[in-house]
């Protein structure tokens, strides 16, 4: 059974290697549910000796991004164009692993992900993962954006069945594209039992990484997404998906109904940083909350300090977090003393960006400081 299983994967993987060209939905609509029924049928079939009796159900919650780009000759540069359903057909072997249907929730490149969106992909990943058929959900996404995504997902996500938030580096008509392998391996980890429990994770390059932990560190490189801290939760290679460790760090925080994501802004410190702009924001009066991209151990300059004192005195929570790549915030320094004096938060070993999406949902239930600050020590 294990060398059957072995050549099923082997030869999925060869076909990927050998498909270039994306085929249309039609083509494959005999091999791979889509929608309606033909997605919730039990599928029945023998590949490489194996008989599979039934197969786990995955949703695709399409969004856009390099995976689904194409080459637009008009503008002379990629463009999102493809659509969920054409990204699934293009994976040889898929349907071999699971039964797969999509829907498109939105189709643009992650520049311009909005909270909006992350909102709509909670919603609807809540209730597909509260139907007792679907094993778990996959989400395409380009990858400009993509952690932020996989770690709001990582907190609004109720269920313990698994999310994986998947993209390319390589567009799907280039001749080394990365998408289609990276899509198998996103269903493969989805239907894998070691995956329930593991939140939301994002695979691409054959690794396996935590939403809150991961991180783009390479504008072109496949292998992009890392854990600088930590390391991967584990791998998807050609013989098996494998866990080695958990994301003990992840929490969820429930979403109120109707919820509304209040207007969060990131300032990032620099040598010179004079405050205006947080100035400038504060006098327009549409600031919810602010997350500060600090110095070091999260410092401030003065007038920045004194920039978030006014900040402050208005109501408005102000999280500080490090521009700095690795490491966590501890109040060494007299600045951290003074931010927390203020009642500002510290982000732990949240990136700025990431620390901005917990604060925007855990606004959701409070403006308190003491009470944010349960939620970054958590």
């Amino acid at each position: 059974m294990m060398r059957a299983h072995l050549l099923q994967i082997a030869t999925a993987f060869m076909l990927l290697g050998s498909a270039s060209v994306l085929v249309s939905p039609s083509a494959r609509s005999g091999r791979l549910g889509t929608s309606g029924a033909s997605a919730q049928s039990v599928t029945a079939s023998t590949t490489a000796g194996v008989k599979v009796a039934e197969l786990p159900r995955v949703v695709v919650l399409a969004t856009g991004g390099t995976i689904a780009s194409t080459y637009d000759e008009e503008i002379g540069a990629l463009r999102a164009a493809l659509t969920g359903d054409e990204i699934v057909s293009s994976v040889e072997g898929l349907s071999e692993i699971a039964q797969v249907s999509v829907e498109q929730i939105a189709n643009v490149n992650s520049r311009d992900m909005t909270p909006d969106i992350w909102l709509l992909l909670a919603a609807r990943a809540n209730a597909l993962l509260a139907e007792p058929g679907v094993a778990g959900i996959v989400v395409t996404h380009g990858t400009d954006t993509l952690e932020e995504t996989a770690y709001f997902l990582d907190l609004t996500v109720m269920s313990e069945k698994p999310v994986v938030v998947v993209g390319a580096q390589r567009a799907p008509t280039m001749y080394d594209t990365d998408g289609t392998r990276n899509m198998l391996n996103a269903v493969r980890v989805v239907v894998s039992d070691e995956a329930v429990g593991m939140g939301t994770m994002v695979v691409m390059n054959g690794q396996i990484n935590a939403a809150r932990e991961v991180t783009k560190t390479n504008t072109l490189d496949v292998e992009t997404f890392q854990t600088l801290d930590f390391g991967l939760l584990g791998v998807a290679d050609i013989e098996a998906v494998r866990f080695y460790r958990a994301p003990m760090r992840r929490q969820t925080v429930p979403l109120p109904d109707d919820p509304e994501l209040g207007n969060v802004v990131l300032i990032s410190e620099y040598a010179g940083s004079d405050g205006r702009a947080l100035e400038l924001l504060l006098a327009d009066g549409n600031l919810d909350g602010v997350v500060v991209a600090g110095l070091g151990l999260a410092h401030v300059s003065t007038p920045t300090l004194e920039a978030l004192r006014r900040v402050r005195a208005a109501g408005i929570p102000v999280v500080v977090a490090s521009r700095v790549s690795t490491g966590r915030i501890v109040p060494l320094y007299a600045n951290n003393l003074d931010l927390l004096e203020m009642g500002a938060v510290q982000a732990d070993n949240l990136s700025p960006w990431k620390a901005r999406v917990l604060l925007m949902v855990a606004m959701t239930h409070t403006s308190n400081p003491d009470e944010l600050r349960t939620y970054f020590n958590r």
